[in-house]
């Protein structure tokens, strides 16, 4: 019996509560995984991620394939290791970095062959490579490679696309069982293609519950097509997959994207927002978006919210936050990206509890009114 398992404990509307066991621990669902791109989640120690109750990390194959390598990772004892992580890590398969970073690449049946963004090295990439750079990396959780469709894209472009990754998924399944380096109760997920497409979704989500898969990933959303249309694919795509395996939205994205696409039935997210947007002077709070950069906050002494259980919210002011900004003091950046990947932390934990107790649309519009009133309250 494997031990990678999934448990549905309860449900409100399409919104599910749950808990994936890992050997390497549980992940309590509807669950965020902050972005560990290099083996780091940018400006934050890994028991600062812990703390705000990250149960899962996500890695990148593209980036670790490329520096230090996956053969160099393993012969240091793997990723979690490497990155003094031990919890649960999920690995993308590098497709998508491939087609969005690379300087030249071309596409073949076998392969994808690319340029490297950092020296123009040449490499190749198929899913049975994916697959083997994964399991050396020793991921709990891994994808299958596949082509993320762009957008816009017709139906036939899209459809060509989707067949491919379909293609793809079964090598990968293949090479999965057969990888030398897989572990005991590793995963491996699918991921449903099809652009905007329902028929080409439902082809896709299909062909892959045919093949099966441990958890099944919605991919070539949040590349364009705008919060709407994304989530009206969700609204055909979820009730697509099966109840007794993790859903995984890839790429996304804003809270209000992450409460409503746990509406619809999503368990997992993952996305650089926060540690981005951290970097960057902005700060995602229970009221919105803050810029800590803007004149405004220069002689503000509130925190940014006194309330939060993370320190970087709670016990600095906003004037010192907006000084080191000013200051390009790397401190800003660290607590901003720890505020906000503690503030999704919170928003998840929100959510398990509101569809836990039968509650989620109270929590939902009391989420969307304080996000409405901003942080312009009197000093």
């Amino acid at each position: 019996m494997s031990s990678f398992t999934y448990d549905l404990l309860a449900e409100d509307g399409a919104a599910r509560r749950g808990v994936i066991h890992t050997p390497r621990g549980d992940i309590q669902t509807p669950a965020f995984m902050p972005v560990g791109t290099a083996g780091t989640v940018k400006a934050l120690y890994t028991d600062q991620v812990k703390e705000t109750g990250a149960d899962i990390v996500l890695g990148n194959t593209y980036h670790l394939m490329l520096r230090p390598g996956a053969e160099e990772v393993a012969a240091l004892g793997g990723l979690h290791s490497f990155m003094n992580w031990q919890g649960p890590i999920l690995t993308d398969s590098g497709g998508f970095q491939v087609m969005s970073l690379s300087k030249l690449r071309k596409m073949t049946e076998e392969a994808v062959t690319f340029q490297s963004h950092i020296d123009g090295s040449s490499y190749e990439l198929s899913p049975e490579r994916s697959i083997e750079i994964q399991c050396l990396l020793g991921a709990d959780i891994q994808m299958v490679l596949d082509e993320c469709t762009p957008f816009p894209a017709t139906h036939d472009e899209a459809k060509y696309s989707m067949h491919l990754s379909t293609r793809w998924a079964q090598r990968s399944k293949d090479a999965f069982k057969a990888q030398a380096h897989r572990k005991e109760g590793q995963a491996l997920f699918g991921i449903v293609q099809g652009s905007v497409y329902e028929d080409l979704r439902q082809t896709s989500a299909s062909a892959l519950q045919e093949i099966g898969f441990d958890g099944y990933a919605i991919g070539g959303l949040a590349v364009g097509e705008g919060q709407e249309e994304m989530l009206r694919v969700l609204d055909f795509t979820a009730p697509m997959l099966p109840k007794d395996r993790p859903r995984y939205l890839m790429g996304v994205g804003t809270p209000d994207d992450l409460v409503e696409a746990v509406s619809r039935g999503i368990d997992m997210f993952d996305c650089v927002m926060p540690t981005r947007s951290g970097r960057h002077g902005q700060a995602f709070t229970r009221f919105g978006k803050v810029n800590l950069k803007n004149a405004r906050h220069a002689n503000d002494p509130r925190p940014l919210d006194e309330t939060s259980t993370c320190p970087a919210a709670r016990d600095y002011s906003r004037a010192y936050l907006h000084h080191l900004l000013k200051n390009g003091e790397i401190l800003g950046m660290m607590l901003l990206s720890w505020n906000n990947i503690a503030y999704y932390q919170s928003l998840m934990a929100d959510l398990r509890g509101a569809i836990a107790a039968g509650d989620l649309s109270s929590f939902v519009a009391g989420f969307k009114a304080e996000q409405a009133a901003g942080d312009l309250t009197p000093l």
